[in-house]
C-alpha cells in the first residue's frame, strides 16, 4: 500500500464520514487507503462511502484511515489499482473476470495481480427511454440517439459488448454520446437523446431523477441474443427490475446483469485487507441499512459469487476464520 494517494481527495465522505485531507488523516491514523468507486450519484459511491465509514470507526485501533474517490468507473478502477492510484476500487464482475483474465478492454494486458474481496449487489443493465422515443425493447435503440457511457465505464463497456453481438457500429445511432452517469438524466429530459443506459443498482438516483422530470420508461433487454451472452458468460444472470419502482413504470422490467465487487491487488498488504473486510462483515446489520441495494445481501454470497480473481489474502483469512468459506 502506498503511503498517499496520487489522487487529490476533494469529495467528501458520504454518510457521516468527516472529510480529512490525505496527509492529516496519514499523520493521524498512521496508515491511508483509497477507495475507487464511480459517480457520485451511482451506488459506487454510497458502497465506499458504507466501507469508509465502519472502516474508521475503529481508525483509532487499527491505525488505517479509508478515504472515497469518485472515479470514471469500473475500467477505470482497474487501470488506477495497477498503476497504484487507489488501494481498493469497485468494478462489474464482468470488468474482473476481463481484467483478471486479458479480455475485452484488458486484450493482452491480463492483470493477474487483480485479488477479489468480496461482491456485493447485483447490477443489472438498464436501459431507460423517453416515453415518445418508440423505443420499446434494447433491438429498438439502432437508429435512434444513444448514451453509450462515458469510456472507463463499465456500463460502456457493458454496451461496446453487446453493440458488437448485435452487429452494431456507432454509425448505426443517429447519434452517440458520452455522458458521465450524473450527466445522463438531464440530457434525456432536455431531449437531447432518445435513450441512456446504466449498469447499477437499484434504486438508482439518477434514473429516479430521470422518470421524475419526464416521461421515461425503462425498457425490456432481453430475447435470442440476450441468452446467448447470459448462457455463455459466468459473470452474466438474468435480472428483474420490480415494477413501482420508479414513477411510470408500474411493470416489472426483465434484462441481464452482473454484480459489483470490491477488488484490490496482490500488493495490498494483508493486515489492511483484512480490516476492510472485518469492519463491513462484523457491522453487516448496519451495512446493509446503509443503502437500499444493499438490504438483501447475504455475507454467503458475497465471499463466493461473482469473484473470478483469487481471493485478496487478507480477506481468505477473516472468512476461514469466520466459517464463511465451505
Amino acid at each position: 500500500m502506498k503511503k498517499l494517494s496520487k489522487f487529490k481527495v476533494a469529495l467528501a465522505l458520504t454518510l457521516g464520514i468527516s472529510t480529512m485531507s490525505a496527509t492529516s488523516a496519514q499523520a493521524a491514523s498512521g496508515q491511508f487507503v483509497t477507495i475507487g468507486t464511480g459517480g457520485v450519484t451511482g451506488v459506487y459511491y454510497p458502497l465506499g462511502g458504507a466501507i469508509c465509514r465502519l472502516m474508521n470507526k475503529d481508525q483509532k485501533q487499527t491505525k488505517v484511515r479509508c478515504s472515497v474517490e469518485s472515479t470514471g468507473g469500473s475500467v477505470y478502477n482497474a487501470n488506477a489499482l495497477k498503476t497504484g492510484d487507489i488501494d481498493f476500487g469497485v468494478m462489474q464482475s464482468d470488468v474482473q473476470y476481463k481484467a483478471y483474465h486479458g479480455e475485452g478492454p484488458f486484450k493482452g494486458k491480463a492483470e493477474k495481480n487483480l485479488r477479489a474481496v468480496f461482491s456485493v449487489h447485483p447490477e443489472p443493465f438498464t436501459v431507460v427511454a423517453r416515453a415518445d422515443s418508440g423505443i420499446k425493447t434494447f433491438a429498438d435503440l439502432k437508429g435512434k440517439r444513444v448514451n453509450i457511457g462515458n469510456p472507463g465505464s463499465g456500463q460502456r463497456a457493458t454496451m461496446e459488448m453487446l453493440m458488437k453481438a448485435y452487429g452494431w457500429k456507432k454509425s448505426d445511432f443517429k447519434l452517440t454520446s458520452q455522458l458521465a452517469s450524473n450527466e445522463q438524466s438531464k440530457a434525456l429530459c432536455d431531449n437531447k437523446v432518445d435513450a441512456i443506459v446504466f449498469t447499477v443498482g437499484h434504486p438508482n438516483g439518477s434514473i429516479s431523477e430521470a422518470t421524475t422530470t419526464c416521461d421515461a420508461k425503462l425498457v425490456s433487454v432481453n430475447g435470442p441474443i440476450i441468452k446467448k451472452i447470459v448462457d455463455s458468460e459466468p459473470y452474466y444472470s438474468w435480472a428483474t427490475i420490480p415494477g413501482g419502482m420508479y414513477r411510470g413504470n408500474p411493470n416489472p422490467v426483465t434484462t441481464f446483469g452482473v454484480r459489483a465487487t470490491v477488488v484490490t491487488t496482490a500488493q495490498q498488504p494483508e493486515k489492511i485487507v483484512y480490516e476492510l473486510v472485518k469492519a463491513v462483515f462484523s457491522n453487516f446489520d448496519e451495512f446493509k441499512k446503509l443503502h437500499p441495494a444493499f438490504a438483501h445481501l447475504e455475507k454467503a454470497d458475497m465471499v463466493k459469487a461473482a469473484l473470478s480473481a483469487p481471493l485478496a489474502a487478507g480477506a481468505k483469512k477473516y472468512y476461514e476464520e469466520q466459517g464463511l468459506l465451505k
